[in-house]
């Protein structure tokens, strides 16, 4: 006599029916990508007294030596004070070295101690490794500069002539420099290296660029040295949506900062696909 079934109850039977789903399957093809955006977010936050507070302090500090000194000697664009002039120069240039910092610092770290390999190890293809760091980096950088703006209005409140190029260069800058901190953080094999990258490259760049003054105000032959800077152009045009005035037309300013960013994206995928100073 065979025994009769025991009837499972509504909510197991329901289980019961319902297809098998292969363990794993409903995390999502960007789980691993979700992760490592939040461990590379969540390592400059954990710190953000340093990371964070210490930035936004030298942007002040800096606003307030020069616009302390320079305020009633220079007119910009013949009615902008020198101070509100300068504010948004300072949070780009706030946003730029830290969207670097960010990618530099975490890759030649984990290549110094041997904890890359954990990332490489993973499925993650290159570009999910390098969209990863550099969002990372571009939130880093991205928050620097709402702090120092946010700040920075105590001693000035410049004009938000047009808020979208704001948003458009804050992001594009943040961007280039995260994939350029890629590209540092890959090449370099110890910190002397990162130092030198950043010595001799980011911070001329960067305060070559105009943060401190016009572009318009300086001799034809270093006009045309600024020129060639592509950091000019992330500067003038990120200062162009909040007073509606630019030494060079937004527009040229975003096709240089554009271009300059497909470039360095390309470059840094093709050294994080073949392995370079990673996996050799």
């Amino acid at each position: 006599m065979s025994t009769p079934a025991t009837a499972l109850p509504p909510d197991l039977a329901a289980d019961a029916d319902r297809p098998r789903v292969p363990r794993g399957a409903t995390l999502g093809a960007l789980t691993g990508f979700r992760t490592l955006f939040y461990k590379e977010s969540l390592r400059f936050w954990k710190v953000g007294y340093q990371t964070v507070g210490a930035p936004i302090l030298t942007a002040v500090l800096y606003l307030m030596i020069f616009s302390h000194v320079l305020e009633d000697h220079v007119k910009v664009y013949g009615h902008v004070s020198y101070t509100a002039f300068l504010i948004p120069g300072l949070v780009m240039m706030s946003m730029l070295q830290n969207a670097f910092a960010n990618s530099t610092s975490s890759l030649i770290q984990s290549k110094i101690s041997g904890n890359l390999v954990f990332v490489l190890l993973t499925p993650l293809s290159h570009r999910e490794v390098f969209s990863a760091y550099v969002l990372a980096s571009m939130v880093r950088g991205l928050v620097v500069g709402s702090g120092v703006l946010v700040v920075t209005l105590w001693f000035a409140v410049p004009d938000f002539a047009a808020p979208l190029w704001i948003v458009a260069f804050a992001l594009l800058a943040t961007g280039v420099l995260g994939t350029l901190g890629v590209i540092a953080g890959v090449w370099a094999e110890k910190f002397d290296q990162v130092a030198a990258f950043q010595n001799f490259l980011i911070m001329p760049a960067t305060f070559l660029s105009g943060v401190f003054y016009s572009v318009d105000s300086l001799p034809p032959f270093w006009q045309h040295v600024s020129h060639a800077n592509p950091f000019f152009y992330m500067i003038d045009g990120f200062r162009y949506g909040f007073f509606g005035v630019s030494d060079v037309s937004p527009w040229i300013s975003m096709a240089i900062v554009g271009t300059t960013c497909v470039a360095l994206v390309a470059a840094a995928l093709r050294l994080l696909a073949s392995g370079y100073k990673t996996r050799h």
